[in-house]
């Protein structure tokens, strides 16, 4: 999940930017509230979460199948090769060698492809939801009276009762149901 990484970096250095506007004097005069969420968990176990990862899942199954019929095949040129290539003329052991090699470039170029939509798959299945997490987190700070909210990638230490993620995904599946 390399979206999340991304999209973590650069909601952790906006966050460590507003953190750090802050003098420590009246962050402790205040008494401000601070939260931790592990953003991962809440979108792999929010509602919405669970549908674009069953999404995901289902695109790759089908990749699977697509690409174990081409494994199998070149598998089995390769057998062919390894078994009859004694009995072979130089130029039939040339060509079944060539044609192996095609087929392996094929397959590595298709699962790049396959990569590259599956990035995209991904990226389009979670846009939607970090749009929505970012919305409840707002609502769910003001409402909770949070002052910070950090990712708890960002956090090298917190007490649990800092740790926001399992209201913010109630949060984040009560929204999506409305």
């Amino acid at each position: 999940m390399k979206v999340l990484g991304r999209r973590f970096s650069a909601i952790l250095a906006s966050l460590i930017a507003a953190v750090l506007s802050f003098s420590a004097t009246s962050v402790l005069a205040e008494g401000v509230s601070i939260g931790v969420i592990d953003m991962q968990k809440v979108v792999l176990s929010s509602e919405l979460g669970k549908k674009a990862q069953q999404e995901i899942e289902k695109r790759v199954k089908e990749l699977e199948t697509t690409f174990k019929k081409e494994e199998d095949a070149l598998v089995a040129l390769q057998e062919e090769i390894e078994k009859k290539s004694s009995v072979w003329s130089e130029e039939k052991k040339q060509d079944k060698s060539i044609e192996f090699q095609k087929l392996r470039r094929d397959l590595r170029a298709k699962q790049d492809d396959a990569n590259v939509e599956l990035k995209q798959l991904q990226e389009k299945q979670l846009a939607p939801i970090f749009k929505e997490l970012e919305e409840v987190v707002r609502n769910f700070a003001k409402e909770k009276g949070y002052a910070i909210i950090l990712p708890g990638q960002a956090v090298l230490y917190a007490i649990d009762s800092v740790d926001i993620t399992e209201g913010v995904t109630q949060a984040l599946n009560a929204k999506a149901k409305k």
